[in-house]
């Protein structure tokens, strides 16, 4: 087996409606849907890398609470752990992204409906269906 790639994703939900970024259709899983976040760099806590990742994504600054789920997806050649943390935006919305071309604000009930991308599944289900 490969390397393990470390990424986390922001799980951030005001109310009912939880924010969901799609892929821009020249990135990898591109059209497909995810919670914003990336990579975890050497040494870094995953808490400060998705408050690194989504300010450079988003542009906007967030609170993370806990820990959603952790679950490893194999993609290619390549497992991915993927780290979902609760978070709460801290001041405005993101209006805009620098890797997905629509960001929605989408209702709990209504998140199995999109095309995610594998590695976003496991938490998609925990939220929709709650914890098993």
């Amino acid at each position: 087996m490969g390397s393990v790639l470390h990424v986390v994703a922001a799980v951030i939900i005001e109310g009912d409606r939880v924010l969901a970024c799609r892929r821009r259709p020249d990135k990898t899983a591109g059209g497909r849907w995810e919670f914003p976040g990336g990579k975890v760099e050497n040494g870094e806590a995953p808490d400060a890398a998705l408050r690194r990742e989504i300010l450079e994504e988003l542009g906007v600054e967030i609170l993370v609470l806990d820990e959603l789920t952790t679950d490893d997806t194999r993609v290619d050649d390549r497992m991915i752990r993927l780290r979902c943390l609760r978070s709460e935006l801290v001041g405005t919305a993101p209006v805009s992204s620098t890797d997905h071309d629509r960001l929605e604000w989408v209702p709990v009930s209504k998140l199995s409906q999109l095309d995610w991308a594998d590695p976003d599944l496991p938490a998609v289900r925990l939220l929709t269906t709650g914890p098993r």
